[in-house]
């Protein structure tokens, strides 16, 4: 007996939609912490914020609403993704997780140079010194662009705070 081994479009459309869903509670709820409404001096932290959490609730709910009324008529054969595509999702979302984890110990300056260059040598086949000249501009236009003309501090790590900023 073979098995079936395909994702299903609905499972991904039910699991994308309830993760939209817990991210329009999270910020509905922290909206009401901080404050939703019209004060007397304008709108409060959360008003803004409220809304847009509304409204993501509404869309998700549609979308989960919309796939389990379709769900009888539709035979299930849709595909979200065969194994070789998946493995090509695989291919871009585990770095793009090792360098969010890369940021809290490198930095995000580092961590950036570093992911920058290693998907050009990796996926562009670029040489080395190009891609770690190619990151290191990168990283230096993002660091200009952030810490010196707008004076927001982006994510540091031991590396960076040794070297004085």
């Amino acid at each position: 007996m073979k098995t079936d081994s395909h994702l299903q479009m609905r499972w991904m459309e039910l699991l994308v939609a309830a993760c939209f869903l817990g991210v329009s509670l999270l910020v509905i709820t922290d909206s009401l912490r901080v404050g939703n409404a019209w004060g007397t001096d304008g709108p409060e932290p959360g008003y803004f914020p409220f809304y847009i959490g509304c409204l993501l609730f509404g869309g998700a709910a549609w979308i989960i609403l919309q796939t389990l009324w379709a769900w009888k008529q539709d035979d299930g054969k849709e595909v979200f993704a065969e194994k070789h595509e998946f493995n090509l999702m695989l291919l871009m979302l585990v770095p793009s997780a090792i360098f969010t984890a890369a940021i809290f110990v490198l930095g995000i300056y580092l961590a950036s140079l570093v992911f920058v260059a290693a998907f050009m040598v990796w996926q562009g086949k670029y040489s080395y010194f190009k891609s770690i000249a190619v990151g290191t501009s990168i990283s230096a236009v993002l660091f200009s662009l952030f810490e010196v003309w707008f004076k927001l501090p982006l994510p540091k790590a031991f590396i960076e705070t040794w070297l004085g900023y």
